[in-house]
């Protein structure tokens, strides 16, 4: 009898380790279910607000998420994600950026010189460096001299590059003393079309450590741009997702 109930007792053992065994979460779970989603608060957060929107970018591949907390704060939080098998999954961060000096402007309200970073979904576009990057399948063009982006309403060449003469009032050159643009790529925001006085030169590029303000740009310390860098695909059709925590917290 003692040993019927040994064996009794054993199997009940093996079945409640089978239990437990299979409540852990697997390196190819999918990444949908509770059970697998990232132990880090920010990055549970990043990937809610990458659900809630997902709909706007149906293509992308690759999504980097931009958030602050209060729509003042130039302190701001990314995390990069990839799409496997219909779901973004985390694949770096979260790492620190900073953003508009005033924080994130509200949705459609971003204008010429608030000092704000605009709020939406944004393809990334054209790279700027002042030389190679270490890897980077993106494509890139070396900075020089008389390169010029202008942010003067009034010019037909208004949030566009230029490289060379310009009858703009105003442009930022992108050759600059500092390493800030080293490495700037551009956030596809207000380029097709171009409207008139709703901002310009809104670019992702290089911070000092840690990050701070910006004049409506999303930047990055150098190692963890050249880790996004070497990351992004083109034929991925990567997207930037930005916006308070507010905002991103409402479906798109």
């Amino acid at each position: 009898m003692a040993f019927s109930r040994f064996l009794s007792l054993l199997s009940v053992c093996f079945a409640l380790a089978g239990m437990l065994t299979g409540c852990k979460p697997s390196p190819s779970a999918n990444p949908s279910t509770s059970a697998t989603l990232p132990a880090d608060p920010a990055v549970k957060t990043a990937l809610e607000f990458a659900r809630l929107h997902a709909a706007q970018f149906p293509e992308a591949g690759q999504l980097l998420v931009v958030w602050n907390e209060s729509p003042a704060a130039h302190e701001a939080t990314l995390v990069a994600f990839e799409k496997q098998n219909g779901e973004f999954i985390p694949v770096y961060g979260p790492m620190a950026a900073g953003v508009g000096k005033n924080g994130f402007a509200a949705p459609g309200e971003k204008r010429e010189g608030d000092g704000k970073s605009p709020t939406g979904a944004f393809a990334l576009g054209q790279l700027f460096c002042y030389q190679a990057p270490p890897a980077t399948s993106w494509p890139f063009t070396l900075t020089t001299a008389d390169d010029k982006w202008v942010d003067d309403p009034e010019s037909p060449d208004y949030n566009r590059h230029v490289r060379g003469e310009t009858s703009a009032r105003s442009y930022e050159r992108l050759l600059l003393t500092t390493d800030t643009y080293a490495y700037c790529m551009v956030i596809e925001y207000n380029t097709r079309p171009v409207v008139k006085g709703h901002g310009s030169a809104i670019f992702f590029h290089l911070s000092q450590t840690p990050p701070g303000p910006t004049l409506g740009c999303v930047a990055i310390a150098r190692n963890d741009m050249e880790q996004i860098l070497g990351w992004l695909q083109p034929n991925q059709q990567p997207v930037i997702l930005m916006g308070t925590a507010g905002v991103l917290s409402k479906k798109g």
